[in-house]
């Protein structure tokens, strides 16, 4: 089966009980996993995952709860827990035959992918996050009317029921806004994905919500727990991140390596999503990663 990345297959993957991730894979050589953002599935890769493929075998899937992945009911705290979906992650490369790999995630996969880092150490050799804080550094510089900017993490921390019914009952408007005012180039998402990324959030407003949910409660208690242990990211890490401005963007390398001792920070110019607005640049950061 063919996937809207060129010249990659796409197959499912059971990593849990009832749980299966859509993934796609393509290339040969030393594996890298690239995880989503939000609102977007594993298409946002479609670039930079064609020029990786040229000398390693790149795995892309959608997380769970997104995308052609499986979306269980949130059951409890763990359901859409980072901890849960980076198990997920490690439990699909494993599948495939990798045992250690390189990790990338923009967004809500880079959140993921910081989680797998802490998690299991041993499988993931190198680590990239494109465009986030860690978790609670995110929740500690948003204050006063710069949170505006995040009010979405606020609505969906909310207990189900409320948000869920908002969201759905207009889904497209609500999804639309990110991929309108994050974007810097507005061609760099065409008609056709945006309207896949549409209509994979549109069918998975509660499975979306009960993710934002877990990074406001549970997500948060098991970053809060590894900061008072001291649990680092000993891997090489790489972040890109756009400049968010004087107040959220102060001292982001120091926020990142108080995480990730062995860190290269960069800024760039794009927008948010900058593996479709600036793949060129992603790709040579990760590159550049993997050689360290």
């Amino acid at each position: 089966m063919t996937t809207s990345i060129p010249g990659f297959t796409q197959q499912r993957i059971a990593v849990a009980d009832g749980v299966a991730l859509n993934v796609a894979v393509g290339g040969s050589g030393a594996p890298v996993v690239l995880l989503h953002g939000f609102p977007q599935t594993h298409a946002m890769w479609r670039h930079v995952a064609v020029d990786l493929a040229a000398d390693h075998t790149v795995v892309c899937p959608d997380l769970r709860g997104y995308g052609a992945s499986d979306k269980p009911a949130e059951t409890g705290t763990s359901t859409y827990s980072k901890r849960t979906m980076a198990a997920d992650v490690v439990a699909a490369a494993r599948a495939l035959g990798h045992e250690r790999f390189a990790l990338a995630g923009h967004d809500r996969g880079a959140l993921v992918a910081v989680r797998a880092g802490l998690d299991h150490p041993g499988t993931i050799t190198h680590l990239a996050a494109l465009d986030i804080l860690p978790n609670p550094d995110t929740w500690e510089v948003l204050r006063g009317t710069t949170a505006a900017v995040a009010f979405h993490l606020y609505l969906m921390a909310q207990p189900p029921g409320l948000p869920e019914v908002l969201i759905a009952a207009s889904a497209d408007a609500f999804f639309g806004h990110f991929l309108d005012v994050w974007t810097r180039d507005t061609g760099a998402i065409p008609d056709d994905v945006r309207a896949g990324y549409l209509q994979a959030c549109r069918e998975a407003v509660p499975s979306i919500v009960a993710d934002y949910r877990a990074s406001a409660g549970i997500d948060l208690e098991h970053d809060l727990a590894d900061r008072r242990a001291g649990r680092r990211l000993g891997m090489p890490v790489s972040v890109l991140q756009q400049h968010w401005g004087p107040e959220l963007s102060a001292d982001a390398a120091g926020r990142w390596r108080a995480w990730a001792p062995d860190l290269q920070h960069a800024t760039v110019s794009c927008g948010h999503f900058m593996a479709e607005e600036s793949p060129a640049e992603v790709v040579k950061a990760l590159r550049d990663l993997l050689a360290r």
